[in-house]
């Protein structure tokens, strides 16, 4: 008498777009991200990669340690660079940040 009577109210039609709209904002910050982040890295990687791979004897370079030397035996994961007279240290390829162009060394 003083309660009104509950009733259940009928299924809403379902959205055909409603679950590629709730998808959506996650496909697009991905597709940012992959812009953004992952391809300049890949990018990256790979001019690194190639410059490791033109690396010949005689060029002078630098290591991501900051160690400046010139390459005098090359192996295959591991150069021999003389960082001064009759001193050479053995480090990794990936290791080499930078190839100065010829003569660096001797303005240094």
């Amino acid at each position: 008498m003083f309660i009104s009577n509950a009733y259940a109210q009928t299924a809403a039609g379902s959205d055909p777009t409603g679950g590629l709209m709730g998808m959506l904002p996650l496909i697009l910050m991905f597709i940012v991200l992959w812009f953004l982040m992952i391809r300049p890295q890949m990018k990256r990687a790979k001019e690194h990669k190639a410059m490791v791979a033109a690396i010949a004897k005689g060029d002078e370079v630098v290591t991501q340690g900051g160690i400046a030397g010139r390459v005098t035996q090359i192996g295959e994961n591991y150069l021999h660079v003389e960082v001064a007279d009759n001193v050479n240290i053995v480090v990794q390829a990936q290791a080499v940040a930078t190839v100065l162009p010829k003569g660096t060394l001797k303005t240094l």
